[in-house]
């Protein structure tokens, strides 16, 4: 990568932090997925600046051949067009390639969710004899209960738990702050587990974090990730689970308990009402019914 490039990158990568105020996992995802292109443009000998229509369709058409999924697909072509739309922004370039470009159609994607039921299940496999074992049921509670992202749950702090409100106040996406409910058995999950977090030999600079390895550092997301799919065969659940599992199976429980689905996307922390749809998974049918249900013109006498 030549110096040029390097630069428009770093401009690009300081107008994400500044402007568009993303957190330092998001940045990270967005300059991996511009490797791709640069990388790409460097193979063809052209700089960034000089990209036409056409060369972007042909690095799309590479994406799919390298066997990159459609949804993959579709993150990368927009972080391409968050980066030509900078170029333009900031006088690189005069016009923007990327207006023209199409990504790959998706079909309705539903994520897996655990019935309440399910989640107990899941809980009732810890073997509470091993150390950790409270404070993985108080993880998987706290997902269940609050609805958290698994970054949101790793960089928890005693400073974010109101214990006597029952809330805790997450800092989200975009580092949007929102209040979020937490329930009396989430509380006492936690409360249970403070025994053996207490007897660890915290690391300096960790102490606030409110769950906790082995070695008194905090959690990454990929122990977690580890732990919920460990704990999911030994419960003998079937379904292929995450932390965002969890996060689903709070929208859905909510949604089926009778929610207003605004009042879910505020409790997620989503921009849009279209995000909270997906991961509620309404269809058409669902709305079609409500419509027959509760408008009045459907309404028989």
């Amino acid at each position: 990568m030549d110096e040029q490039t390097k630069k428009l990158k770093k401009d690009y990568l300081r107008y994400l932090r500044l402007q568009r105020n993303m957190s330092a996992n998001t940045m990270d995802a967005y300059a991996r997925d511009l490797d791709k292109l640069l990388v790409f443009l460097e193979n063809e000998g052209k700089q960034p600046e000089q990209v036409v229509l056409s060369d972007l369709q042909t690095f799309a058409a590479g994406l799919h051949d390298i066997g990159i999924g459609p949804r993959s697909q579709c993150r990368i072509l927009s972080g391409v067009r968050s980066f030509y739309r900078f170029l333009v922004m900031d006088g690189y370039m005069d016009n923007d390639p990327t207006e023209l470009l199409e990504s790959p159609v998706l079909g309705e994607h539903l994520p897996e969710y655990l019935t309440p039921q399910e989640v107990d299940q899941l809980k009732a496999s810890i073997d509470l004899s091993k150390p950790e074992g409270h404070r993985n049921r108080a993880i998987i509670e706290v997902l269940f209960s609050c609805g958290l992202r698994v970054s949101e749950l790793v960089s928890l702090q005693w400073s974010q738990v109101y214990a006597e409100e029952r809330f805790l106040r997450i800092m989200g996406k975009g580092s949007k702050e929102r209040l979020v409910p937490i329930s009396d058995l989430a509380l006492k999950e936690v409360d249970n587990y403070l025994p053996w977090r207490n007897s660890l030999k915290i690391k300096a600079g960790e102490e606030d974090y409110v769950f906790l390895n082995r070695r008194g550092g905090h959690l990454t997301r990929t122990m977690i990730l580890i732990m919920l799919k460990e704990q999911a065969l030994e419960a003998g659940i079937q379904k292929t689970i995450s932390p965002h599992t969890l996060r689903h199976s709070f929208a859905t429980a909510l949604l089926e308990g009778g929610a207003d689905l605004r009042v879910i996307q505020a409790l997620l922390g989503h921009e849009s009402i279209g995000t909270t749809e997906i991961y509620t998974h309404l269809s058409m049918q669902t709305l079609r019914q409500e419509v027959l249900n509760h408008h009045p013109r459907n309404m028989r006498g």
